[in-house]
């Protein structure tokens, strides 16, 4: 009971990270990629730690074997690197205390799903749990929009993922990703087109 506590309360520090990265305009912590980091990850932390406690020699060797995952390492998202170390601390834990690998492998897979149960409720509702962002590794459809003035209904859009106010060409430059076309469609015949220079939509 103690240690799903403590799990608890991991996933509600990763939560309180994350809005509070948000509600200071860090857009970047809400895509799902961030989103599943900061939930994992310090659950991930906390298997290591009590897989290694009072084991010089083990600590040495979770050193060399969690290296192998790198910062430096091309991967196509924070989720994906989370996910490497993730496997390696499963092994790594498997070897000592069977109970912290299973309780990992739990939190982690119940993680992912509840993520992806409440982005589609959400959205139901009108709503993004989350947003996607380009190098997710998932296949997204984007819509880049320019005009030549703010437009409320682009600004306000949960599928904003960047905007760039480019003065010398005196437009904004509005990024979109949606998860599916049924999405993008539907934003775009809400749009009212007069008010804009150029859209460009690539599907995939």
């Amino acid at each position: 009971m103690d240690e799903l506590k403590i799990i608890a309360l991991l996933i509600s520090a990763g939560l309180l990270f994350r809005f509070s990265l948000i509600y200071a305009g860090q857009l970047w912590a809400k895509s799902h990629a961030h989103t599943i980091t900061f939930l994992v990850l310090p659950i991930i932390t906390y298997v290591i730690t009590n897989t290694i406690a009072n084991n010089i020699a083990l600590s040495l060797g979770m050193i060399g074997a969690l290296s192998i995952v790198r910062f430096r390492h091309p991967v196509k998202s924070p989720l994906e690197l989370i996910i490497y170390f993730a496997l390696i601390t499963v092994g790594i834990a498997t070897s000592v205390r069977t109970k912290w690998a299973i309780q990992l492998i739990l939190a982690t897979v119940l993680i992912i799903l509840f993520v992806k149960l409440f982005q589609t409720i959400s959205k139901k509702y009108g709503k993004n749990f989350y947003n996607m962002s380009f190098n997710e590794g998932t296949s997204t459809n984007t819509v880049e929009i320019i005009t030549k003035n703010k437009i409320d209904l682009i600004e306000n859009n949960n599928y904003l993922i960047s905007s760039f106010n480019d003065n010398k060409e005196k437009q904004i430059v509005y990024r979109l990703n949606f998860e599916n076309k049924k999405d993008l469609q539907d934003f775009k015949n809400s749009l009212d087109e007069s008010k804009i220079e150029r859209i460009n939509i690539i599907y995939n």
